[in-house]
């Protein structure tokens, strides 16, 4: 079925909105990246076929103590896990404050899996983007399609791609989905992939300049680490995501959640209890989507490649997002003009959301460091929108023009 629905997305419609180079080699003469680093490493291009890359997986040490404790037995059936984002999304509720019980240390070792991808012309890129996907999706959310891929958009542009599997999605390790995988413990884990970047780590390159790109769930975590480690990013930009966050009640209670394993069962069955999926299409297209910006392939597609996320990340959500007055680089905010989750579908009333988050979490980035952009006619799944392509062009753009990587 997902070979069928590759096809589909990769339509007229689809690879119009960015160039592409199909195949499914490696061209002769182009240097791929080095194994270094990765574990069980292959190599690939990307969807569009502008980028070569490497896939693994690679351990990653990381430890926090600001995971919170809840005092919250995870659901046994489906009825529990509904109940439990009705009650959030109730006016009043006192859920969320009777469940915190304070902090807790968590950490270790981790097995992550993700790519790194270097431009197909053979260039040696100085800047790295970061990529950190969103709840959701996994890895591919940056690299979905024939024309809808990030990675293509940015090698294209002369920069490395290195986009992973947040913990406990995909190919990553799943730990405990209460008490181990949360927002804190997974902005010490991007941290940790900035500095092995910066290193040498993978495919044995040091990059001058490491860009921390995110979306939703991925941007709350890229903003925490410009707070934490105000010298982590060269720049940052943020997609799908502002400081609004008056609809994530009714984007949660829209996605529908259910337990992994029985929704899907063929794709998840020995996930852990607390790892839970989008309920159906129609959760996916109230929550990421916004028509007619989409073809209806690509929207099949993200149904088919749907991927879990924890109920410790969805209790946490909002616990890391902090002021950033050490951080004075770069940095843009890009949505879509219709995005749900972070606009309440719509970004510009009464005032342009995206540029609120300047003013609401970083008093020491100035105007001519800062740019927001508005995809129309998009949602909050921004890649998989016609719109995307404009989001794409801005954002290399942006970078560009403040010399990063170049």
């Amino acid at each position: 079925m997902r070979t069928t629905l590759l096809a589909l997305a990769g339509s007229t419609a689809a690879q119009s909105l960015l160039p592409s180079n199909p195949g499914g080699a490696v061209a002769v003469g182009i240097q791929a990246p080095s194994y270094a680093g990765f574990n069980n490493a292959t190599i690939g291009i990307s969807r569009g076929g502008l980028a070569v890359c490497v896939s693994g997986t690679f351990p990653v040490t990381a430890n926090t103590t600001r995971n919170i404790k809840f005092n919250y037995k995870l659901p046994q059936n489906q009825s529990q896990v509904t109940e439990t984002f009705v009650e959030i999304a109730t006016d009043g509720s006192p859920l969320v404050e009777q469940i915190v019980g304070g902090l807790q240390s968590a950490g270790g070792t981790f097995s992550i899996g993700g790519t790194l991808c270097t431009p197909a012309n053979d260039t040696a890129p100085k800047g790295v983007q970061l990529l950190t996907h969103g709840v959701g999706f996994d890895r591919y959310y940056w690299d979905f399609a024939p024309g809808y891929s990030y990675v293509d958009a940015a090698v294209q542009n002369g920069y490395a791609a290195f986009f992973y599997d947040r913990l406990g999605v995909g190919v990553s390790e799943q730990p405990d989905a209460l008490n181990v995988v949360q927002a804190a413990l997974e902005v010490e884990i991007a941290h940790e992939l900035a500095c092995m970047l910066r290193n040498g780590t993978y495919s044995n390159n040091k990059f001058e300049d490491v860009i921390g790109v995110g979306h939703s769930f991925g941007s709350i975590i890229t903003q925490a680490v410009t707070s934490e480690y105000p010298s982590a990013f060269d720049a940052a930009i943020l997609t799908g995501f502002s400081v609004n966050s008056t609809a994530l009640p009714v984007f949660l209670t829209a996605l529908n959640l259910a337990i992994a394993g029985e929704n899907q069962p063929y794709r998840f069955p020995a996930v852990p209890a607390g790892y839970l999926v989008s309920g159906t299409a129609i959760s996916n297209q109230i929550g990421f989507f916004r028509a007619p910006g989409f073809d209806p392939a690509i929207l099949a597609l993200a149904e088919a490649m749907k991927n879990t996320v924890t109920l410790g990340e969805l209790f946490t959500t909002a616990a890391v997002v902090a002021g950033a007055p050490g951080y004075t680089n770069p940095l843009a905010v890009v949505n879509g003009a219709e995005d749900l989750p972070f606009c309440f579908g719509n970004c510009s009333y009464p005032t342009n959301k995206a540029a609120m988050v300047q003013l609401a979490l970083y008093p020491n980035v100035s105007s001519s460091n800062f740019g927001t952009y508005l995809a129309p006619v998009t949602g909050h799944g921004l890649n998989l929108h016609y719109g995307a392509v404009g989001a794409y062009h801005y954002i290399q753009s942006f970078l560009k023009e403040h010399n990063l990587g170049l």
